[in-house]
């Protein structure tokens, strides 16, 4: 399927790997400009490198964190008119909520609520006046069904789902969206590194933990980087200008919810 945003702008935030990489591959496949953000540099041109080489696309790298105004300054600079923006950031490890001090709880919400919010601020009304705009926020499944111990991540992408639930009623006459993407267990770093920690706390061996919970999962597997950038790059697509404001659920049927 052509999906009409080829020559379309996008930034893609926390994009050197996981959901973020796939997102930004599916949308340079789509062919879009893409420019993908992250910490580390050298990991960050690896990636830019690699996508740019698998599609043909232009492929800017800015390393910064967006969480500050010096990082999305110039996230803005190598893009200064996004058609298409994609917030992404790793939420708080897991942590009795118990102990949770008041910074740590401040830093959670402005990582997983505040700082998509403020790019938002940035974009929204010039792509409003353009007559296009797609914005999806990558939050978590634990929106839907919360996770004890990642209570601060579910309760500031839960606020960041209610907060832009309505604004995007107010641009949505100007074709501009704003969804969410609900990730389940993804085959990603962050992934691996908790079977790891499980298996170390326990001692049960890793492909043990692994397979228990795969288990879990109604598909019997675990979602893939690539199928998830498709599912964002179609919500980017100018079919799906007429979906706005809602939750897409991707989890391989783990939530046994009818809506």
């Amino acid at each position: 399927m052509d999906l009409g945003i080829a020559g379309r702008k996008a930034i893609v935030c926390a994009s050197s790997r996981g959901l973020g990489k796939g997102c930004a591959t599916a949308l340079a496949q789509a062919g879009c400009e893409v420019v993908i953000n992250g910490r580390n540099e050298a990991a960050l041109k690896a990636t830019a490198d690699e996508i740019a080489k698998a599609t043909k696309a232009k492929v800017i790298s800015v390393a910064a964190d967006v969480g500050t105004p010096e990082g999305q300054a110039k996230l803005f600079a190598a893009c200064p008119s996004p058609d298409i923006l994609i917030n992404n950031n790793a939420g708080p490890p897991f942590r009795d909520f118990r102990e949770l001090s008041r910074q740590q709880m401040i830093d959670g919400v402005v990582a997983n609520m505040i700082v998509a919010i403020e790019l938002i601020q940035k974009v929204i009304d010039p792509m409003a006046s353009r007559g296009f705009g797609r914005i999806v926020n990558i939050t978590s499944s634990s929106v839907k069904a919360p996770i004890p111990g990642l209570d601060l991540s579910s309760g500031a992408r839960a606020g960041l789902t209610a907060f832009l639930a309505g604004v995007a009623r107010t641009v949505a006459d100007r074709g501009v969206t704003i969804n969410n993407i609900l990730p389940g267990p993804f085959d990603t770093d962050r992934l691996r590194s908790g079977f790891k920690n499980t298996s170390e706390k326990t001692g049960t061996p890793i492909d043990k933990v692994i397979e228990a919970r795969k288990a879990g999962v109604p598909a019997k597997r675990f979602g893939t980087p690539e199928e998830f950038g498709a599912a964002c790059a179609f919500l980017c697509s100018t079919q799906a200008g007429y979906i706005t404001g809602q939750n897409l659920l991707l989890d391989g049927g783990m939530i046994p919810t009818a809506f």
